[in-house]
Parts: C-alpha cells; structure tokens; sequence
C-alpha cells in the first residue's frame, strides 16, 4: 500500500506534553510494573506505589523508583503528591478503589475487569462523570498498529460486507493443577476468570476493529481442574503442590458463538490451559472481498487474503495507512510489541488528563462496562445453556 492512501482515516493525534504529571501505582505485580514503565515513558513521575504491605511497597518502590512507598492504598489515594491513581489490584478491589480515588479527585487507570458485575462498573461510570475526572480501562491490545490497520480498511468499507468473525485467546499458565494465582478465587477475581481476564480483551478488539457489537450468543465453558493446589505465586509463574487444595469454580475454557447488530456471525475460543500457547491472540474477519488476519504473537505484519490473491502488510511508516502510521514507533524489521502498545495507551490517557481532546478508540469506563456485560453474558448462557441477549 503506498503512502497517504486513502484507506483510513485522521492519523493518530500527536501526544501533548504531561507537564508534572503524578502517577500513583497501586498493586505493585506484573502489571503495575508495566504501568509504571509507562507512566515514565510518557513522562510522568512515578511518585508513588503502595502494595499488600507496607513492605511490599518499599520494595517494590526501590526497584521500580518510585519516589514514595505509601503504606496503603487509601495513604496513597488521600496523598497531595498524586494526580492519577493506577488500580493494578485484585479484582474485587478496582470498584472500591476506583470509587475512593475519584471522591479524592484524582484521576484513574483502571485495570480490567473494572467491577465484578455490571452494576459496579455504571457505579464507576457515574462516579468519573459526576467527579469531571478521567478514567481509562487498558484495552491495550488496540493499539498495534496492525490492528489499528484492520479497522482502518473495514472502515473504509474496501473490504466489503463482513460474514464471519472468529479467533481465540489462548493460554498455558494455568495448564497443571499446581498451577494458582488469586484470580482462580472467584471472591478475589469474580465469578468469570477466563472470560474476564483474556475474553474481554478478545471482545473488545473485535467490536473495535469491526464496529459491529455482539448482541447475542451462547456459550459454554468447562474448568479443567475441579481441584488447584493452593499457591501465592505471581501470574504466568509455575506453581508448587505445597499448598492446601481447593475446589475451583471460575472457568479455565469459554467456548462462544455470537451473533452481531448487523448479522454478522462470530465464535471465540479463549482458554488458560491450552499447553504451549503463551499468549495466543488472533482474530479472522471475512467479508465479501476480502479475510483481514491479526495475530498478537506475530503482531508486525497484517495478513489479507483475497481469491485471487494474498499478501501480508508489514508494520512500517510507509506500508500503513495514515490512521495506523500514526502508532508505530519504530522502522519496519524492528519488532514493536505489548511494551509499545501500553506506552501508546497510557500516553493517550495522560495527554486526556493534560487537557487533549480524547484520542479516537482511547478505552473508557464505558468500555469496560460492555466487557463485563459481555461476560455475564457468558456465564449466564453457559449455566441455563440457551442463547441470550447481550445488555447495551
């Protein structure tokens, strides 16, 4: 594709300085590690952490560099040194942490799911508005450029008419039955784990790059082991058989078929114990003309495969269109990945906070709420096994 074609549609909006921007992390794990990281690279301060101990927190506080180890969440919410509270919990703490840091006036970055049920994220919603805060869910994964690439040719309606969507989210980390982590604790990670931890991310990448919103589906899901061993390693970490067994309720394997607003059919399969996939995000939408194929783990190249002819659209300045040119960051032949994305989001999300016009396709609250809609959904469909309408 050559440059300045027409497919697509504004580039990507430069990202305003931050100025003194102060970021609190709250939940020092994998993942608030990579928000912190972020919240550098878009040039915040890290001004402070505050984890499950105080602890925790100056340790977590040295390795990072973060300026203070506050020795709660509320300390560090309540603080005068903090602009924007990320919430890199435990699930059922997000609605009560979230809630706090918006009557304290901050703003948020909230990590998904943002409630256990749709009634906590309206809360959320009703919360950010009433507060005149910002609140952004990291729905990361919109922001290779790649994908950024697949909705700009379906937006451009060059593709044709869309018949089929389909793909999975696949994972190994919870493959064995020493394999544990909080969120296998439906009081800690809710009733869904599967679905709301990995299926949200596939829903909400499929309805952003197709525009199409699921609105019914049946779904099945199985759990592999009835019993885990008990373990308080982190997330992606093997377990050990050294802790007490427990009876695990939340799903290791969600199997959906779906139906969209305008007709489309789709299916997904996501899974947490499927041997040898470490990351597995991919997604195939077929139209009249055209099939547009994403792979997360091979994220630098767009497949388009037409009858009488295929071809892979590298990741480069000049191959892309100008809505997603506008996301990378590196030359063509050197890989961006999931570091990138984050970057890309969380600059977008402060550079909202700074005053800036939102981004086109920067994750709200809203989104969040439609991927909890989505889950419950699923479960409710898996338990009375009949298709359901999915809310909003």
């Amino acid at each position: 594709m050559e440059e300045g074609s027409a497919i697509g549609v504004e580039p990507a909006p430069a990202v305003p300085a931050v100025g003194n921007l102060r970021a609190g992390i709250v939940g020092t794990g994998f993942i608030g590690r990579v928000h912190a990281r972020s919240a550098r690279v878009a040039g915040a301060q890290v001004a402070g952490v505050a984890a499950s101990s105080p602890e925790s927190a100056t340790a977590a506080a040295r390795e990072i560099g973060a300026e203070t180890a506050f020795p709660s969440a509320d300390a560090l919410i309540a603080s005068e040194q903090i602009d924007v509270v990320h919430i890199c919990t435990p699930n059922h703490l997000h609605v009560p942490l979230a809630l706090a840091a918006l009557e304290a006036g901050k703003h948020i970055v909230c990590e998904k799911p943002i409630a256990l049920d749709a009634d906590g994220a309206a809360e959320l919603i009703a919360a950010a508005s009433g507060a005149g805060r910002v609140a952004t869910v990291p729905f990361v994964y919109r922001y290779y450029p790649t994908v950024r690439e697949a909705r700009a040719r379906l937006r451009a309606n060059g593709s044709g008419n869309l018949r089929l969507v389909h793909g999975g989210y696949l994972q190994d980390w919870l493959v064995a039955a020493d394999d544990d982590n909080w969120r296998v604790d439906a009081e800690l990670g809710g009733a869904s784990r599967a679905f709301a931890d990995i299926g949200s991310h596939w829903c909400d990448l499929i309805e952003f790059v197709t525009g199409e919103r699921i609105n019914a589906l049946t779904a099945r899901t199985a759990i592999a082991h009835p019993r885990r061993q008990r373990s308080s390693r982190p997330s992606f970490e093997r377990g050990d058989s050294e802790g007490e067994s427990r009876t695990v309720e939340t799903e290791d394997i969600a199997t959906v078929l779906f139906e969209t607003d305008r007709g489309t059919t789709g299916s997904v399969v996501i899974s947490q114990v499927s041997a040898g996939h470490k990351n597995r995000l991919w997604f195939e939408v077929s139209s009249s003309e055209e099939t547009i194929s994403f792979n997360q783990e091979l994220p630098d190249s767009l497949a388009v495969r037409r009858r009488a002819a295929s071809e892979r659209i590298p990741r480069d300045f000049d191959t892309l269109s100008p809505a997603a040119a506008g996301y990378v960051t590196l030359p063509g032949g050197h890989p961006q990945g999931y570091h990138d994305c984050f970057d890309a989001f969380i600059g977008e999300s402060y550079a909202t906070i700074a005053g800036a016009t939102p981004a086109e396709g920067l994750p709200r609250l809203e989104d969040g709420l439609r991927a909890t809609r989505i889950t419950e959904a699923v479960l409710e469909s898996a338990r009375l096994g009949t298709w359901v309408e999915v809310d909003g």
